[in-house]
Parts: C-alpha cells; sequence; structure tokens
C-alpha cells in the first residue's frame, strides 16, 4: 500500500509493540499485506483525514443489550466510578498479562463483574479472590491453595490463572459471550445449552442457561460500555464480529479507492 492509501489494521491485542499476529499467529510486521485477525480494530492512516477515521462502522450494542445496559450503568453509576477510581494498577497488571496470552484485554472488566476488583472477596459457594476462582479450577490452574496460603488473593497469579482459563475456553468455544457464560456456570452448561437451543448464539441460548449466568454476561457487557463507552470483540457473539469485520472490510476497500483517486489527481 502506498502513501494516502488507508490500511486496515485488525490487531490482536497482545502487540505491545508494532508488529501484529496474522491468522496463522505468526508476527509480521504492519506494513505487509495479508488479511489479519484481530481482537481490538485500529485505523492507521496514511495521508487520510481524521473525519475517515471517525467515519468508520462502529460496533453495535446487541438490540437485546440495549436496555439492560443503560439500565444497569445508571443504577450502578456510583459503584462503577468507586471501582474505576481504583482500577489503574489492577489494569495495568491485567493488561500485561492478558497481552502475554494474547487476550482482548477488555478482558479486564471481567474482574470488576466478578468481585469489584476485592482480592479479598470470597463466594458462598468457595470462589474466592478478584477472578474468583474455585479451589479445584485454581490447582488445575497451578496456583496453590491450603488453609494456610491461598494463591487466588494474589491478583498476578490469580491474573495469570484467569488467563489461561479464559485462553482455554476461547480454544473450546470460539466466542467471548460463550467464553464469559461459561467462566460463570461451567463449559457443561453452556454445552447444554447450546444442545437445547440448537444454536450457539449467547442472545438466542440464553434463556437455557442459569439465571446468574445469563446476568453475569449481560452485567459484562455493561460493565466494558461504562469503561469504554463502546463496544469490542469481547462483546460481539462469534456471528456478529464475522460480520462487523465484513462490514470494516467494505469500508476501508472503499476509502483506499477514494484516497488513491485523490492521490492520482494531485
Amino acid at each position: 500500500l502506498g502513501n494516502g492509501l488507508l490500511l486496515l489494521v485488525a490487531v490482536v491485542s497482545v502487540a505491545a509493540t508494532r508488529h501484529f499476529a496474522d491468522t496463522s499467529g505468526r508476527v509480521v510486521n504492519n506494513a505487509t499485506i495479508q488479511q489479519l485477525s484481530f481482537d481490538t480494530l485500529l485505523l492507521t492512516l496514511n495521508g487520510g483525514s481524521e473525519t475517515d477515521l471517525l467515519t468508520a462502522p462502529a460496533i453495535s450494542m446487541n438490540k437485546q443489550a440495549a436496555i439492560y445496559v443503560n439500565d444497569y450503568m445508571t443504577k450502578n453509576s456510583e459503584t462503577l466510578q468507586g471501582i474505576k477510581a481504583k482500577s489503574t494498577s489492577y489494569f495495568k497488571i491485567t493488561d500485561a498479562v492478558f497481552s502475554k496470552y494474547g487476550l482482548p484485554q477488555e478482558l479486564r472488566y471481567l474482574a470488576v463483574v466478578e468481585s469489584e476488583l476485592n482480592t479479598k472477596a470470597l463466594s458462598h459457594v468457595g470462589a474466592r479472590g478478584a477472578w474468583q476462582l474455585m479451589p479445584e479450577t485454581a490447582r488445575i490452574l497451578s496456583l496453590k491453595v491450603t488453609p494456610n496460603y491461598d494463591e487466588r488473593t494474589h491478583f498476578y497469579k490469580s491474573t495469570v490463572a484467569a488467563a489461561k482459563y479464559l485462553r482455554d475456553l476461547h480454544q473450546i468455544f470460539g466466542d467471548w459471550l460463550l467464553v464469559i457464560a461459561s467462566y460463570n456456570s461451567g463449559p457443561g452448561k453452556v454445552f447444554e445449552a447450546i444442545k437445547k437451543s440448537g444454536s450457539r448464539n449467547f442472545w438466542k441460548l440464553q434463556n437455557y442457561l442459569p439465571a446468574e449466568t445469563r446476568g453475569h454476561v449481560k452485567r459484562f457487557v455493561a460493565t466494558h460500555y461504562y469503561f469504554e463507552g463502546r463496544g469490542s470483540v469481547t462483546t460481539l457473539t462469534k456471528e456478529e464480529v464475522i460480520s462487523y469485520r465484513k462490514v470494516m472490510s467494505a469500508f476501508v476497500e472503499n476509502k483506499n479507492i477514494l484516497l488513491k483517486e485523490k492521490q492520482d489527481v494531485s
């Protein structure tokens, strides 16, 4: 791509440098022309205007989520504001860990939903720490859990464990909303909902999930929108991700044509 062309760089959030991962997982330079996978969308303009960037298609909120999200943010704004005020140091850790494991950094908001970033949180069923891991799960993920020492309360170590778990769940489901659902209820409940509903779309199978799990996913989406002001790949179903990628690709192709024509005229 020459000067004046618009390059769509669909970035995997692990990219802490100017290199990105292609669909096979290899690291490539952002000047390489090929299809890139993404977790966070980024438009790099070479000779384009800020207006070009502002006119890029936005990620739409699912209609079934909209009412819940607006209501949740209104009712919980004070609590969310308090969490946001203390979140900087926690999010620095989650961002670093998730980058290492190739995860969308927006998954940081799952810890907000799970525990309000409280490392000492303990549920009535025994889940503990900021990521609310059960003892058995924590041990499988290499955390030490004994009567005298519990690494679930160590934010960095528990974040590493959560990252491994989220990564493994995504390898199973390939859909972040289903990952968040299974993080709450366990993969078995999600597979059961998929079988009963005949769908892998969260919004179609949600009524076959436990009420707590349905609410858990919606709280994540609402919290994401509170902190980010917009959606990301983690608030979309797999179908919505594919659809958005097509819309964005068409937008970029059109902008490339217009910018190329402008370059030729000049």
